[in-house]
């Protein structure tokens, strides 16, 4: 039997913040003809996603009690302040659900303390989270060792976007964002026009580099890993369910798709899990994700993105080392999704994570 651990729950958590910023004038629109539902959820998540990564105090009370059925358990918000009270308790681990205060490097700030100090903690390492983030640096990992994924390029300005070839539907997103943060229902574009007004809504608004991408127009997969070596094991695949969005809507997870129209009191049917999925296209996806997880480093857990081309081939989106964890089922979080459908309960797929990264230090 595993003995009792003092185990430290780091976190930032999702506070009520003071609305920014949001004066229509200041953003570029460009809604091509789509629907006044489209628009308007646009512009409510233009309010609103600031703090979209970090974690609501449901979220946070979830996970300590799930840890708590095994452990004693301290919580320590990821601040300024979150260094000195590591080294005070120095906890025997630290499950880190934290995803940084700000910068490129924020999701690697923690797990960098905690090396300093030489705490062990759940998860991947500093330089994982630091690729995982930078998804042109991700990207071309993946691409050098011919693991599938979108035709990309990073444009720093304005001036890139006539000097580049880019091949329409094309994506844009933010290049250093998650929980699809900066992807709006006019981020996908048909034209150099639209690109430019894209592009510029990036670097203005997000104040970082945008990623172009090719869109790839077939079925959207989200794949839950858990593990380490030869021990990691992908859950039941979730599909991501369009035909459920309004009219108008481009079909990709969007910020409003996700974070705005889908609402506990009027929930979208987005979601499919298991996914129906033929066994080769699904030995395929599995397979890509393996490979893809074990290449960038990831410990523990991740949950990785993938998308089928025109001629229905898997190329991964992106990776996401610090996944989503909402614990209440009909608030559609991909990764407790897929604990739920592989026989898992919430708890357990929480100290799954935690004995994963026991059993890979050596802390039993």
């Amino acid at each position: 039997m595993l003995r009792q651990l003092h185990v430290a729950l780091v976190y930032n958590l999702k506070r009520e913040v003071e609305e920014e910023n949001t004066d229509e004038g200041s953003r570029v629109v460009n809604d091509g003809g789509d629907s006044m539902v489209a628009t308007s959820v646009k512009n409510e998540a233009t309010k609103t996603d600031t703090y979209a990564e970090w974690d609501t105090q449901e979220t946070i009370d979830a996970v300590r009690a799930a840890l708590e059925e095994r452990h004693r358990v301290t919580l320590i918000e990821a601040n300024e302040e979150a260094y000195q009270q590591l080294r005070e308790i120095q906890p025997d681990i630290v499950f880190n659900i934290a995803e940084g205060l700000r910068g490129a490097s924020r999701e690697a700030q923690i797990p960098a303390l905690l090396e300093m100090l030489g705490i062990p903690y759940t998860g991947s390492d500093p330089v994982t989270l630091g690729l995982c983030l930078d998804k042109s640096r991700a990207k071309e990992i993946l691409s050098h060792y011919r693991i599938p994924n979108s035709p990309f390029h990073v444009l720093t300005s304005l001036d890139e976007v006539a000097k580049v070839q880019v091949s329409y539907p094309a994506i844009v997103k933010p290049l250093h964002e998650g929980s699809s943060k900066g992807i709006y229902n006019t981020s996908v574009v048909k034209n150099v026009h639209e690109l430019r007004a894209e592009v510029g809504k990036v670097l203005i608004e997000y104040g970082q580099p945008a990623l172009v991408e090719k869109f790839l127009t077939g079925r959207e997969f989200t794949v839950a890993l858990l593990g380490n070596g030869s021990t990691v094991k992908t859950l039941p695949i979730v599909e991501i369910h369009f035909d459920s969005l309004p009219q108008g809507m481009t079909r990709v997870y969007s910020y409003e798709a996700k974070w705005i129209l889908d609402q506990l009191e009027n929930p979208l049917d987005v979601h499919r899990c298991p996914a129906p999925l033929e066994p080769d296209l699904q030995q395929k996806i599995e397979s890509i994700c393996k490979q893809a997880f074990r290449l960038l480093g990831c410990r523990d857990w991740c949950r990785i993105d993938v998308r089928l081309d025109e001629h229905g081939e898997p190329h991964i989106l992106e990776l996401n080392p610090l996944p989503g964890i909402l614990p209440n089922p009909d608030e559609h979080s991909c990764f407790p999704q897929a604990a739920r459908a592989a026989g898992l309960s919430y708890n357990q797929m929480i100290n799954s994570v935690l004995d994963a990264a026991r059993q890979r230090i050596g802390l039993t």
